[in-house]
């Protein structure tokens, strides 16, 4: 597994900072565009809520993006923050190869 570095920019930074910012957008309007409470956009906005599917979608119809953008921001966020607090996953060992893949021949050269 490749390590990140530094920590990815949670998805509510980027909404606020490269769409509703550039756009002049309030949360309020922004909020009833996506037909979402004040309080939900606020959330993801001040890095306290995640994007979820629903809201990928909603994000992706409003900024003409793919909901997979968005999924992919909170995915990138949460696994680096769960690669930081946490020690537990590193307990795990992995399961060999030739039990993983028993039907695969290594060709030799």
């Amino acid at each position: 597994m490749r390590k990140m570095i530094r920590q990815p920019t949670h998805p509510g930074k980027i909404l606020k900072e490269d769409y509703l910012v550039p756009l002049s957008i309030t949360i309020k309007d922004m909020a009833e565009i996506l037909g979402i409470s004040r309080k939900t956009l606020s959330k993801i906005i001040n890095e306290r809520g995640s994007i979820t599917p629903d809201m990928a979608l909603r994000l992706s119809r409003a900024f003409d993006t793919s909901p997979s953008f968005w999924l992919n921001l909170q995915k990138n966020f949460h696994l680096w923050i769960a690669e930081q607090t946490s020690n537990e996953w590193q307990k795990v060992k992995p399961i060999p190869k030739h039990i993983l893949h028993p039907n695969s021949t290594l060709i030799s050269e």
